[in-house]
């Protein structure tokens, strides 16, 4: 059995001193790639070296998170243009909207993503999505690019029915993680009838531990427990699950 983390953070800070170990426990886990996504020019260094460390495993992708967009975002952007013309990555991510944490540069973070979404059309690549407080908004803007091939994951999905079917119209696909354990979030019923061909699972390490660990650091072999969650809510064995939902991975990242 393989699992794919699709969105994680392992190059962060909360892993600097027991990486190795982090590594071990999530491939006895079973989780076996994982999919890097950047927040901004602070965290390159320790993204790519990490996929040096780990280059059958760790993948990098390139993008300028929304919480990042300030007023001097085109310097950002440059970075990310120069790091995509100058070597290949996965994806383009994280990107979006978050009208969560500061309003104050909305029209920027507009900008920033439809510019960096841009780029993915031009390069061929798959998108990941951050979309908190902001999921429709986000649906509206993508498609459009949608509509001209565009493709990618809308990370940590956590809204309602009628929003995942809306993103899948958009051939895009859900990420689950942590969130589908929380009771309060009633994920299980919101997802009852979507498909398991429009989901890929995800941690978003260290952030959104599951149960048992919420509210501890999360870490990818806690994806396991995401996996045997959503198992159970479709009654299906967890080995079909994973089957399906890496197919899906590595369809949407070209991996083999």
């Amino acid at each position: 059995m393989q699992l794919i983390d699709t969105h994680t953070h392992l190059y962060s800070e909360e892993f600097k001193n027991d990486l190795p170990e982090v590594m071990q426990r999530a491939d006895k886990a079973s989780i076996k790639q994982f999919y890097l996504p950047a927040i901004d020019s602070s965290t390159h260094e320790a993204m790519i070296a990490l996929e040096v460390a780990y280059p059958d495993s760790c993948h990098a992708m390139m993008g300028l998170h929304p919480c990042s967009v300030k007023e001097d975002f085109q310097k950002e952007l440059n970075i990310i243009k120069d790091w995509l013309d100058k070597r290949p990555f996965v994806a383009i991510g994280e990107i979006g909207l978050d009208f969560y944490w500061d309003k104050t540069h909305i029209e920027q973070q507009y900008e920033a993503f439809k510019i960096q979404m841009e780029w993915a059309l031009e390069r061929d690549l798959p998108i990941a999505i951050h979309a908190r407080e902001s999921l429709d908004e986000c649906i509206a803007t993508v498609k459009p690019f949608s509509k001209r091939g565009l493709k990618g994951i809308f990370h940590c999905f956590g809204g309602t029915t009628e929003q995942a079917k809306a993103i899948i119209d958009l051939n895009f696909y859900l990420g689950i993680g942590g969130v589908f354990t929380f009771k309060k979030a009633n994920m299980p019923e919101v997802l009852k009838d979507i498909s398991l061909n429009h989901i890929v699972l995800e941690t978003d390490a260290p952030y959104l531990a599951p149960v048992p660990y919420r509210g501890k650091r999360n870490e990818s072999a806690y994806l396991l427990y995401v996996a045997e969650a959503l198992a159970n809510s479709k009654e299906i064995s967890l080995e079909e699950l994973a089957n399906i939902t890496t197919g899906n991975a590595k369809k949407i990242f070209k991996a083999q």
